[in-house]
């Protein structure tokens, strides 16, 4: 009766195991493969931005093209291609990669390594010439110039960063086919993230239940959000 006065919403999220473990364990999943995944596309991600950004080689237009269409990728073709990459007659079968996290983090790193660098590289490319003409009259060297640059277009790289963030933080199809949203016999997590979980909640029927994991979700991106763009506002001294 309680529950009833107090609404469907609030009853659902007191119906929620969290005492259980359940939703704690969802949430650590989708933040541990989204932020490592994330975090290994920078690594890679800005330093390609960087040398695109300042330096001119030959099929340079062709590699930024095929970076736009990454852009693009539909997520299932994505989750299919890892699928095979790890399945047991694939590369890597040996490393048992498949239905686990490490297979989740290798397709939201697919995904979210396109935005991160078209994004990047565009910041870089579109800081005003006359920064890196000041630069180089102040008698900088190139490396001078390139962290002068980079701490004019730091807004734009959180921008890529938060891009790729959140592309991968709310895939569902790709970590469906790559992970197979499994819990354990405890109802633990192990490769069931928020948006899995949210799909499965709402074709179950149970909508309130959908809505606050889609409310926790929404919460977790506006902090991580919160965090970077602090971290760009604080910038390179």
């Amino acid at each position: 009766m309680l529950l009833e006065l107090l609404g469907h919403p609030l009853a659902a999220v007191f119906d929620l195991p969290f005492r259980d473990g359940y939703v704690w364990s969802i949430i650590y999943v989708s933040l541990y493969v989204s932020l490592t995944a994330v975090a290994l596309s920078t690594l890679v991600s800005v330093p390609v931005a960087i040398v695109m950004g300042f330096s001119a080689f030959p099929g340079r237009q062709f590699v930024k093209s095929v970076i736009n269409t990454g852009m693009g990728f539909p997520s299932v073709v994505v989750g299919l291609a890892v699928l095979f990459l790890v399945s047991n007659q694939g590369p890597l079968g040996s490393l048992e990669l498949i239905f686990t996290k490490e297979a989740m983090i290798i397709s939201q790193f697919v995904l979210a390594t396109p935005p991160i660098t078209a994004i990047s590289l565009a910041a870089i490319t579109g800081v005003n010439d006359r920064v890196r003409d000041a630069a180089h009259v102040l008698g900088g060297t190139r490396l001078d110039v390139a962290l002068v640059v980079l701490k004019e277009a730091r807004y734009g790289i959180a921008t890529a960063i938060l891009a790729g963030f959140g592309r991968a933080i709310s895939e569902v199809g790709s970590v469906l086919i790559v992970g197979g949203n499994i819990t354990g016999a405890d109802g633990i997590s192990k490769t069931r993230t928020l948006t899995t979980a949210i799909q499965l909640e709402a074709r179950q029927g149970k909508y309130e239940t959908a809505m606050v994991l889609g409310a926790i979700l929404l919460a977790l991106v506006l902090v991580i959000n919160a965090v970077v763009v602090r971290l760009g506002d604080q910038g390179v001294r």
